[in-house]
């Protein structure tokens, strides 16, 4: 590591912060409480036509506690790891569970849940630091918007390129024995090209993210995949309303996964917010299609051996040939559904779509193929999911396809559906795997969605 990006703080000065914190606690009377401490440190640089833009060096620390008085609760935080401030942080929260109402679903994790100090201490190998500075950042970044520029001429202007190196650690401990903690990195790199000029311009982007800075991809292979994006979008035009098969692009289906996370997980389910209320057991993906977890894959983006609460993570599967076998559950959220955890205090870890279906051949080509007629989405714009009805309606952009070929490109659109049918109708899911975040899969085929358009 570079100066600039060492940790200020060892494991060990961690966990006696979070023993003293939770010594703390016990003193002022805490029938039980939970603390986490957490350092992070990165560098940010960005370029814009061949010019340094911004430099900018972020370090952070926090410390927070969670006091129990039965089953009462409060929450306070500093950011300053001297005695008194903790002690004034532990006393903050304190006084905030003295007079908050009893909540009979409150509480730590049951022991039986907690990750023993073997499975807390599982090398997950996260942390991967880039002993980079402000200079070597600057001319990545210059060698992926150069690359981006020279790809074609009428690629006329760039909305700019940036580096990021981010690295952090915690650690977390609560007063029923829970320990631990682990570092994790993650870099990235990125572009956004523009292509054409005037009201004829299209704008799209690239970007690689890796917790190890040696996988990511080279500069000059993002900045051209960026270029060659935005000028497939030239010449986009309109079309009419219909209702066809539309295909989701790799980039983009991980949002589908998402929306089933989300209409899934315990705060939906027990606040009775979602189209999936009362799913475990039932069909509610195609009959070809699995889901599965695994928190403990090496390197992976969401991977962890616990949750936020120290329950124990475990691989899954989570769908079943379209029928759920389990939720996203908290111990909160557990408690309320009169449920067990599954270990997602902080979300879920690693998923994977799968089709029952997809050969190894069925690339891009393959799966337009296999739309025939209809529209390739490679954007999408707004915010219209509605958990609690499922109905889902976003702008768009993408290829107008017949015959299997992309025909030419789409802008102005939008494509409405429900996710309850949406994710019934899944024909297809491609070989092309792409991973986002922590969610892996290929383009998604939807048998029939509207699409509004001129």
């Amino acid at each position: 590591m570079t100066e600039a990006q060492s940790f200020a703080y060892s494991r060990a000065q961690f966990q006696q912060l979070i023993d003293d914190t939770l010594q703390i606690a016990r003193g002022l009377g805490a029938s039980d409480a939970a603390a986490e401490v957490s350092e992070g440190v990165g560098l940010s640089v960005s370029v814009r036509k061949g010019a340094l833009e911004n430099v900018e060096r972020n370090r952070d620390k926090s410390i927070g506690v969670t006091v129990y008085l039965g089953q009462r609760r409060g929450n306070a935080s500093t950011s300053d790891f001297s005695r008194a401030a903790l002690e004034q942080t532990v006393r903050a929260a304190y006084d905030i569970a003295r007079f908050t109402a009893e909540d009979p679903m409150a509480g730590l994790p049951d022991e039986a849940d907690i990750a023993t100090p073997a499975q807390a201490a599982r090398d997950l190998d996260l942390i991967h630091p880039w002993a980079i500075d402000a200079e070597r950042a600057r001319e990545l970044a210059l060698r992926c918007e150069a690359a981006a520029l020279a790809t074609d001429r009428r690629i006329t202007n760039s909305e700019g390129a940036g580096v990021s190196a981010q690295q952090s650690h915690f650690f977390m401990g609560n007063t029923r024995g829970f320990r631990g903690g682990y570092a994790s990195s993650r870099h990235g790199l990125s572009v956004s090209p523009i292509a054409g000029r005037g009201d004829a311009m299209q704008r799209d982007y690239w970007y690689t993210s890796m917790r190890d800075p040696a996988d990511l991809a080279a500069p000059e292979a993002v900045g051209r995949y960026a270029a060659e994006r935005a000028l497939s979008r030239l010449h986009s035009r309109k079309i009419a309303t219909c209702e066809v098969p539309v295909l989701f692009e790799s980039t983009l289906a991980s949002g589908l996964v998402g929306a089933y996370v989300q209409a899934t997980s315990g705060g939906s389910l027990y606040r009775k917010a979602t189209f999936l209320e009362g799913s475990l057991g039932q069909a509610v993906l195609a009959p070809h299609l699995d889901l599965d977890e695994n928190p403990l894959l090496a390197k992976g983006k969401g991977s962890a051996p616990f949750d936020d609460e120290g329950v124990v993570t475990r691989p899954r599967r989570v769908v079943d040939a379209g029928v759920v076998q389990g939720y996203f559950l908290s111990s909160y959220s557990a408690r309320k559904l009169g449920m067990k955890t599954t270990g997602h205090a902080g979300g879920a870890h690693n998923l994977v779509l799968t089709s029952r279906l997809t050969q190894p051949g069925d690339d891009l080509e393959a799966m337009l193929a296999k739309l025939q007629r209809g529209l390739f989405v490679i954007e999408l714009m707004g915010q219209g999911v509605n958990g609690v009805t499922g109905d889902y309606s976003r702008g768009a952009a993408g290829f107008w396809v017949e015959g299997g070929r992309i025909a030419h490109p789409v802008h102005e659109v939008t494509i409405a559906g429900n996710l309850r049918e949406m994710l019934k109708g899944i024909a297809a899911v491609g070989a092309d795997a792409y991973t986002s975040g922590s969610r892996t899969t290929g383009s998604v085929l939807i048998e029939r969605m509207k699409v509004a358009g001129a």
